[in-house]
């Protein structure tokens, strides 16, 4: 998110509030295995280190997932990235924008950071292959003006990493 639209970002409601609070609870007595909150005093961007699991293309790495929550989570999707440098990967462009449906088209208010954490490590644990989506390019140079992923429509067809 660019520091414009962080300051006019809308602060977070009662319910979303709570139930950060609570999931930030439940992170600190059993953090998803592979990731570690980075404390900050902002509730609504949460910083996590992001270990690749043995066994993968991307063990011995660790990368940083940025989650901006908006005015309405749960019932809104965060907006996740990832914190230059981005791991290669063919869902994940050099912004750090992902292509997962459950970020966008399938999220349900009953997804949890957690839940997004391990569905991300999944996602990178399948690979075959470290390489950037075909149109990474273009892509990245329609972005430039600070554009969100969450403005992206996203076409969701390859399920095999």
């Amino acid at each position: 998110m660019t520091s414009s639209s962080a300051s006019s970002r809308k602060a977070l409601s009662k319910i979303a509030c709570n139930r950060l609070q609570k999931e930030l609870t439940e992170w600190q007595l059993s953090p998803p295995s592979g990731f570690k909150h980075k404390v900050t005093d902002n509730l609504q961007r949460w910083v996590i280190e992001a270990n690749g699991a043995a066994g993968t293309l991307y063990a011995n790495e660790t990368y940083q997932l940025q989650v901006d929550f908006p005015e309405h989570y749960p019932m809104e999707a965060p907006q996740v990235i990832f914190a230059p440098p981005a791991p290669l990967h063919p869902h994940i462009y050099s912004n750090g924008h992902i292509c997962l449906d459950i970020l966008y088209d399938s999220w349900s208010p009953a997804m949890t950071v957690s839940s997004i954490c391990i569905s991300i490590l999944s996602m990178l644990s399948s690979a075959t292959v470290k390489q950037r989506p075909a149109d990474n390019d273009r892509y990245v140079k329609n972005c430039r003006s600070g554009r969100s992923p969450k403005e992206t429509r996203w076409w969701f067809h390859d399920d095999k990493v």
